[in-house]
Formats: structure tokens, sequence, C-alpha cells
């Protein structure tokens, strides 16, 4: 037994002496490419004819790849008449090639064709090789001229020609042409192109052979340099290539072990950066769905090629496009999120195209309710040819998701519903903690929609705008400040020069509790962003259900300070400095009403958008209460004229109770009666009192006292009826108690 041991592995030692290895820093000539076939591949083919082995790939490629390239020609007119951007293409083809000679430079500096200089933002798109696929589609729409296949060729040639001489940007976290999320985006591209060539005779046997041996090598390049586990979404798109090259050319030895150190990466990756409760832990929706793009096309290809999927790796892909579902906005978008960048200046994200995926892998009607017939652009070609029929009659069910809480990730959802003119409030209270390089200055922020209008926006962004650093930090969110302290800090650029930046210091959160009733949803949080001069500071919000929002901003100082809410908006001041009125083009808006006087507000604004200020001076303490109040029409407003404030049903400072503390705020209708900065509150038949100050929603129900804690600290309550009975209890912030009378 021993002998037979000893004999395998010396058999194994041997083959693998005479095994090929694909290099990584040089690309395998043609005519040599046989050599590195798995044995069986090389018995079948018989011969190192060229003409052969491109042959054998075309048919390769016919099995193996999202759509058999032989239906190309009935897919183009489809694709042109649903998605009409011919002219898009031709631009954006036209635009590169007047840019860049096909065997451009790899390396900066150097200068476009006009003479100007090439910045680092281009160098990285110029690697990724976008556009090199508008000018493969532009060949197609424009009478087939071989120059444009030429072009194609020849710039990837010039790359392999920098590659053999050292002549191209290495800087891994600046503009590496090789680095993973680059490299990996190259390859989608390129492997794209290459199917839709392969029908072309001006697309030689040997120009088909170049292109394999350059994927090769680019395999390999993502083997040997991804064998540790790397995070973010860049390592992610490089193995996500990885994983379809090792497919589509599984017929090269090694192939099979990129495909299996890739898969190990990407369920390294789904099991630390996609949160336990479904978000993509740079919590952006912008990366949240570029991740499922990433996974789509493993899984996608992996399906059509018969290869087993972790059931477990399923389901956290399904995950991924619930989580959208749970965050969507009533009009079927999302909210935006930390660095969101696909249209800056943007209120809401488009969520269809990635939803339309997940009801082609899934048929979740749920998922079809986001969807619509048609996939972004450059998706469509990774789609069989069944899954485009499937396009013309999706299914659709609307969600019943409520109320609910991403709790590992941050972000709190205070939902009405999912008709089109229902409110929805989204809180952010969460920071990464291995890499928070996407997170903006909107700790306790808050995004809010009414009637199919975001009330309270945040904004898309750009890395290469120059006030990329000021659209991600705190003045342009909704948030509480402190003097003239912003919440990111220590902002710095990285190494490319691409715009792209961070910021090293961000706030803390605390999660103080999250509750949601059939009266009101509840959160309150902290955070440490104002410690640095010495305030403590929390933030409790409350829905009214299908009514109003309740924000309370609480500072505390030894120290004097100016303590503000930013509130993005358009806004005009109707009673200043404590109301604040949008009013939208269909005369939907809201009004943001202060129940304690504030000092003054100041309006400022740039991109077109606008915020107001709301300022307290010279406080040591002090609460922010205010009312987020949406309406549609005139009659419906806040009636800034009125002797007696009414907030719809609700009364302001108009209860039966007689409240004593500092500051005491009430808002009381027949649902019941928020009660805020209050020591004791007397009625006719009891009296409450809490040693310090507390904030409560109380009501009577089913012949019960009920009396809900609303606070950001534990509170002990006394009750004392009229008949003299007293009862007391300590409630936590969120804690409920019921009190028996009969």
């Amino acid at each position: 037994m021993k002998l037979h041991a000893f004999l395998a592995t010396c058999i194994l030692i041997v083959a693998n002496i005479y095994a090929q290895t694909i290099p990584s820093e040089q690309v395998i000539p043609v005519d040599e490419l046989t050599k590195y076939l798995k044995k069986e591949v090389q018995r079948d083919l018989n011969g190192e004819d060229q003409s052969e082995l491109a042959k054998y790939f075309r048919e390769q490629f016919s099995e193996r790849f999202f759509y058999d390239y032989k239906t190309f020609y009935d897919r183009l007119p489809h694709y042109n008449s649903v998605f009409a951007n011919q002219e898009n293409h031709k631009k954006r083809a036209l635009d590169h090639m007047g840019k860049y000679n096909d065997s451009t430079q790899w390396v900066m500096p150097f200068n476009y064709l006009n003479g100007d200089p090439v910045n680092a933002y281009a160098m990285r798109h110029l690697a990724r090789q976008h556009k090199m696929v508008d000018i493969a589609l532009h060949y197609f729409n424009s009478g087939k001229d071989p120059k444009y296949i030429r072009y194609f060729e020849n710039q990837m040639r010039s790359l392999n020609a920098a590659l053999h001489g050292g002549k191209y940007e290495t800087i891994e976290d600046g503009n590496g042409v090789y680095e993973a999320f680059r490299s990996g985006y190259r390859i989608l591209n390129w492997l794209w192109i290459h199917n839709m060539f392969l029908n072309e005779a001006e697309y030689s046997d040997q120009d088909q052979l170049i292109t394999i041996a350059t994927l090769l090598q680019h395999g390999q390049h993502l083997y040997e340099r991804n064998g540790q586990f790397s995070p973010g979404n860049h390592q992610t798109r490089g193995v996500s290539a990885l994983v379809m090259l090792a497919i589509l050319l599984r017929d090269f030895e090694g192939t099979n072990l990129w495909l299996e150190r890739a898969m190990q990466r990407l369920g390294e990756h789904l099991d630390r950066e996609i949160n336990d409760d479904g978000f993509q832990f740079e919590r952006s929706v912008h990366y949240h769905m570029s991740d499922i793009n990433n996974y789509f096309y493993v899984y996608q290809l992996a399906k059509i090629n018969s290869i087993e999927v972790d059931p477990a790796w399923e389901e956290k892909l399904r995950g991924l496009f619930t989580t959208l579902v749970k965050i969507a906005y009533p009009d079927r978008s999302a909210p935006v999120l930390q660095d969101d960048t696909e249209i800056p200046w943007g209120e809401k994200n488009d969520i269809s195209e990635s939803m339309t995926l997940g009801y082609l892998l899934f048929e979740d009607p749920e998922f079809g309710y986001f969807a619509t017939n048609k996939v972004d652009n450059r998706v469509y070609w990774f789609l069989s040819n069944d899954q485009v029929k499937m396009l013309e009659d999706i299914k659709k069910k609307k969600p019943t998701y409520g109320s609910l809480a991403f709790e590992e990730t941050g972000y709190y959802i205070m939902r009405e519903g999912w008709e089109l003119d229902n409110k929805m409030m989204i809180i952010t209270a969460g920071l990464d903690d291995k890499k928070p390089d996407h997170q903006h200055g909107d700790m306790l922020g808050v995004q809010a929609i009414a009637n199919g209008h975001a009330i309270l926006p945040n904004y898309q962004v750009r890395y290469s705008l120059s006030d990329f650093e000021f659209f991600k930090n705190s003045m342009v969110k909704n948030v509480a400040l402190v003097d003239d302290q912003l919440q990111g800090r220590q902002y710095t650029s990285n190494k490319g020069g691409s715009g792209f930046g961070k910021f090293l210091e961000l706030p803390n959160p605390t999660l103080i509790a999250w509750e949601t009733t059939n009266d009101f949803d509840f959160f309150a949080g902290s955070h440490d962003g104002f410690k640095n001069v010495g305030v403590d500071y929390t933030r409790q919000v409350m829905y009214v259900k299908d009514e109003l929002w309740i924000v309370k901003d609480d500072f505390s100082s030894d120290e004097s300070h100016e303590y503000k809410q930013v509130w993005q908006g358009h806004y005009t001041h109707e009673n200043a400095p404590n109301l604040l009125r949008a009013t939208m083009p269909d005369a939907c808006g809201h009004d943001i009403f202060q129940l304690i006087e504030a000092d003054e507000i100041e309006n400022d604004g740039t991109r077109g958008k606008h915020w107001s200020v709301v300022t307290k001076k010279a406080q040591k303490d002090f609460s922010f209460i205010t009312i987020i109040y949406p309406y549609c029409g005139y009659s419906n407003r806040l009636d800034e004229n009125a002797d007696e404030m009414m907030i719809g049903n609700w009364k302001v400072n108009k209860s039966q109770w007689k409240l004593d503390g500092s500051n005491p705020v009430s808002l009381s209708s027949d649902d019941g009666v928020y009660l805020f900065n209050v020591r004791e509150a007397r009625s006719e038949k009891l009296t409450l009192k809490s040693p310090d100050e507390a904030d409560l929603f109380i009501k009577t129900e089913d012949d019960q006292f009920v009396i809900y804690s609303l606070d950001k600290n534990e509170r002990t309550i006394e009750i004392k009826t009229i008949k003299g009975k007293k009862m007391t209890k300590t409630l936590k912030p969120g804690e409920v108690w019921r009190l028996d009378f009969n």
C-alpha cells in the first residue's frame, strides 16, 4: 500500500514537472497554445493546426458562453429596437478613437491625440476598455468597416507589448492596469467583444487565438495575485472575471485551480462582506448593485455550464435582491446611500435593472414588481436567449414589508406602505469597521419620501468632480451639527489621483432603541462625533403612523455652543425661524416646524441643491423637537397664521396634562399624547413623575393605561392615582408599561 502511494506521488511530481504553467508576465505565442491544453484536449485535436484550434474554441464558446454567438445577428436588431442607442455607441466609439491611438501607451504621462494630457481618471477607464465595446457595436451598426476590428486587436496587442516591456501602470491602489478591478472589467468587456466578433471573417483564426492567449495571461495574473482574501469590490470584480475565464477556457491546464481559488474568494466575500441582514458591507446602493453584477455573471455562467453552486451561496445572492426590495421607496426607486455615483446630484437610485436580473435568475414576482422589460444595455449581452424572451412577460407582486431594520448594517426604515403617495424614512446609523472608505458624513442622518417626492433628499456623487469631498460631508445631509464641526474629518485622496477620497475620521454610532408599534415607530441613537468639543449628542426619531415624523436632537455640554440642524431642500421661511416650507410642482410639499423655538435660519446651496440650517445659539444643553409634516394641497399645510397650531389632528401644547420640566412639549389627539422634556404630568385621574425629564407616549387602550418610553435613557416613572395608589417602574428606551386600573 505504501509502495503504491509512493509511486502515485512520483507520477504526480513528474506530471507537474512536465506540465506547462500558463505565464502571467507574458502572452503565450499562438503557435504554442496547444502545449498548454489539457492532455485529453490535445489528443482530441490531434495536432497544432491554428485553424482547427480556433474552430474548436468557437464551438466551445457557442456552448459555454452566456448566449450562442451564432444567434448574434438575430439578437442585434432586437437590442437596437429596445435600447435605440446606436448614436450613443457611435459617439462613445469615436470619442475613444479620437483620443487614443490603437497602439496606445499604458503608462502615464502621455497625451491624448489632441495633445492634452491624459489624467488618472481617464487612464483607469482606458484600462477597463468600456468604450471598446462601443467600437465593436458601432462596427456592426455602420456597415462593418474592418478598421474597427483592427483597432480592437491593435489596442489589445499594445497592452501585451507594454506588458512584455514593463511599460504599464503598476500602482495597485492607484492606476494599476492589471489591478483586479480594472483587469476584471477589461476581461468582461473583451469576452463580450470576442463573442460578438466570432462570426466575422475579418476576425481571423489568429486574431481569435491572440485574444484567447491574452485572456489566459490575464487569468493567470489574477490567480497568482489573489491567493488571499482582500476586502472590497475590487477583488470581487477580479475573481468574478477569473471564474468566467476558468469556465470558458477550461480546456487549459491549471484553469481548474483558477475556478477553485476564485470560487473560494467569492465565497469569502459573500460571507464577510454581505452582512447577515443582507446588505453589502460598504453600505452603498451603488456598490450593493455592483456586487450583484459580480455574482450574477458567475451564477449565470455556472448554471449554463451545469456547474453546481453551493445552496448557501445561492441564498446569499438571492438575499441581495431581497435587500433592495426592503429599502425601496414606494415609487420603486431607492434612497441614495453613501458613495452612490451613477448620476451625480440625483436624489434617488434606479434599481429596476438589478431587480430585473433578480427576476430572471429566480423568477420571483416580488422582484418582478420592480423589474422592467429591459436590463442594462451591457447586461443584455450576458442573458441567454430564453431570458430575453422572459422579459416580455414579467410576473409582478407588490411587496408587503413594513417598517424594518438592518441592524448589522445600521439602516432603519419607517414605512407607511407601498402606494405611490405613501411615506417612508430611512435613518443611517452604521459604520463598517473594516472599510468605511465609501462612507459619508451623515451619521444619524435621515432621508424621506412622501407623495412621490424625495422630501428630505441625499445626493449622488462623482469622484472626478472637484467638490466630491463637499458632497460627501455633512452640509449636504439631513443631520445635526455643533458649531462649525462637520462629521467627516481628515479627508484624504487616493494615490492614483482619480478624485476618489475618504474620511479617516467619522463618528461611531450607538443604537439605543428600535421599536415598531401600531401607533408609531421609534428610533434612538447616539454618536461620538462631537466629543472633541465636549458635546454629547443623541437623535430620537418617531414616525407617527401614516401622518408625520418627530425628530428630537439632544445636545449636552459643560460649555456653550451653537447647535444646528441641516435640512436639505428648497425652503421658504413662513414663520422664521421656526417654520420651513417646501412645495413641489403638484402642490404637495412638507413643513418643518420647531416645537421649541430656534434663533435663526440660514439658506445656502450649490450645484442646484439647497439646504437650510436652523441654529440655537449659546447653549450648554438644548433639544430641537422638530415636526416633519408632509401634505398635499394648500389647505392641508400647517396653517402659519393660526392662533393655535394644529398638525393634522394633533394639538400642540393643548393636552389635558399639566406639565412641569424645562421646555416641556406635548402633541395630543384622540389617539394619545406625546410628551417631551417632562418631569411631572398631571391629569384629572393621576399624576406621573420622573426624577429626570422623560419623553413618553401615553394612551388608553382596552381599559388599560399604556406608557411607552421614547427616551434616550432609562427613566424611572412613578404613577399616583387620585385614590392614592402608587406604582413605580424603570423603563428602558422603547419599553412599554401597561397598567390595568379595573
